[in-house]
């Protein structure tokens, strides 16, 4: 039930994350706090997922969660949210933004 409810949780936050990244560029121009917040929900999202496979990997409850078996893996989970959060704010930077500003020239 616990886990249930926790990886229903990580959904959430990273469909909330796609949303507010999505919705942080509009008629209203670029919207600092949404982005920061779709930054925000994904790091929440990773670290939901990072506990799911502290508390739940090798209980045998989910296949999935029981792939994280060592604490290397479960860090991982933590690495991987940092680089897609760094891949994407470089993304944004780099190629969206200033097109966004030319645009609105």
């Amino acid at each position: 039930m616990i886990l249930t409810s926790l990886s229903i949780l990580a959904l959430l936050f990273f469909v909330a994350h796609v949303v507010l990244l999505f919705t942080s560029f509009g008629k209203n121009g670029y919207q600092k706090t949404k982005y920061l917040w779709s930054h925000l929900t994904l790091w929440i999202c990773g670290i939901v997922a990072f506990l799911i496979t502290w508390f739940y990997a090798g209980k045998g409850l989910s296949s999935t969660v029981d792939l994280f078996d060592t604490t290397t893996k479960k860090v991982g989970i933590l690495v991987v949210v940092a680089v897609l959060s760094l891949i994407a704010h470089s993304i944004v930077r780099l190629l969206v933004l200033p097109r966004y500003i030319e645009q609105k020239k």
